[in-house]
């Protein structure tokens, strides 16, 4: 067991583990952390916590220190020294006319180090101005481009949904998000509306997939024909959050599609669109049994259609227990025979067909002696062959073990 906490160096940045070095650290304290790129103040978020050494990153970076009210006032100065940076690099950007937008810029807690963040459609050259950027600081300059995604999450704002956006707000990374997910939630194919404020679609798209994809392999496919309780007809629309669809059923008017759970629908042709030829639709009584059929989980054997079948008439398998307890009394003679169970069986038959007469048994046919069997000379020829001649021989070969080789004739 390894001793971590969790601090977070920007709000809705990502949780990073940290060595407490002993000390005891409430969440909302900040701390001095040393990072790759030197010491950093951050905020802690998960206090002392005992995890698996399999779920850390060996080596741990170590605790520095508890932030002090000096280093709170070095963070402070660093924010509004930020802001001037900003203005001052947007005037060298536009003088020397580059295609680039400055998102944020980021001084380092030791103020030796300050980072520029913007997004461009291309690569952009800023050799020139990281020269320049440099000259006016007296620090060491790195410019690093981002994508609109970040950019959103750097920034903030607001959802079409009226919240906070959720990359700036709880998502630690960025999930992957296709236009396959927006088919299959059956929502509008228009970009604006399936688009997040940065551009991209929404990563909200995410969160519901693997239950739409659920409902999806329970429920039938569109256009497919189907009987219900109230008819035949083809299914025009699903709606997978209700688990219902809407039937065009034959002889009713189109522009009336019905309603039903499927549950209730039974496939006859899956996504065809067409009454099959040979198909004869059953009356309109056994249909309306789909409203009371509830789906039943058939048993889970080797001849599951043979299984439900039996189960369904009374005459499920015997356990393998009791027919091996029965099969060992069999062996020892302990058991009743056949000829002691008959009676048993048929003290349940009516008593006049007890009373009828056993039909005589029709007395055995004897044995007709073989035919004999005709000598070779005497069988027909068969076909192809002239009669009266013999057939020949086949030659039969025999293969020779190897290493053996063919003696020469003397």
């Amino acid at each position: 067991m390894t001793e971590i906490i969790g601090v977070r160096f920007k709000s809705g940045g990502k949780q990073y583990y940290f060595d407490p070095k002993g000390v005891s650290v409430t969440p909302g304290q900040g701390v001095i952390i040393e990072t790759s790129r030197g010491l950093e103040y951050g905020e802690c978020v998960q206090g002392n916590t005992m995890v698996e050494d399999e779920a850390v990153v060996q080596p741990l970076r170590p605790l520095i220190r508890l932030a002090t009210d000096k280093d709170l006032e070095t963070v402070a100065k660093n924010r509004e020294k930020e802001k001037r940076a900003f203005s001052i690099c947007l005037e060298k950007i536009a003088a020397h006319g580059l295609d680039m937008k400055l998102v944020e810029v980021e001084y380092s807690f030791e103020g030796n180090k300050i980072l520029f963040f913007f997004t461009s459609d291309g690569r952009v050259d800023f050799r020139a101005l990281v020269k320049d950027l440099a000259g006016v600081f007296h620090a060491r300059i790195e410019l690093r481009q981002i994508g609109v995604r970040d950019e959103a999450k750097m920034l903030g704002g607001l959802g079409i949904c009226g919240r906070p956006l959720c990359c700036a707000s709880f998502l630690d990374e960025f999930q992957p998000v296709s236009i396959k997910m927006a088919k299959t939630q059956n929502l509008s194919l228009n970009p604006t509306k399936i688009s997040g404020t940065c551009g991209r679609l929404m990563c909200c798209l995410k969160y519901e997939q693997e239950a739409y994809e659920d409902a999806v392999h329970r429920m039938p496919k569109n256009d497919s024909f189907v009987e219900t309780p109230e008819g035949v007809g083809n299914i025009c629309q699903l709606d997978l959050l209700k688990e219902t669809v809407k039937v065009r059923l034959e002889g009713v008017q189109p522009d009336t599609p019905k309603t039903f759970h499927h549950s209730e629908v039974r496939v006859v042709r899956s996504g065809k669109g067409k009454r099959p030829e040979d198909y004869v639709a059953p009356p309109l009584e056994e249909l309306a049994k789909l409203r009371k059929v509830t789906p039943v989980e058939e048993p889970r054997t080797l001849s599951g259609g043979i299984t439900a079948a039996l189960t369904s008439l009374g005459m499920g398998e015997e356990p393998a227990e009791a027919r091996r307890s029965g099969s060992r009394r069999r062996r020892r003679g302990g058991g009743e025979s056949q000829s002691q169970q008959q009676p048993k069986r048929e003290e349940n038959k009516p008593a006049q067909k007890a009373a009828q007469p056993k039909p005589q048994q029709r007395p055995k046919a004897e044995a007709k002696p073989k035919a004999e069997s005709k000598p070779a000379a005497e069988k027909p020829a068969a076909e192809g062959q002239q009669g009266g001649e013999k057939k020949r021989p086949r030659r039969r070969y025999h293969r020779r073990p190897k290493g053996d080789k063919p003696q020469n004739p003397t």
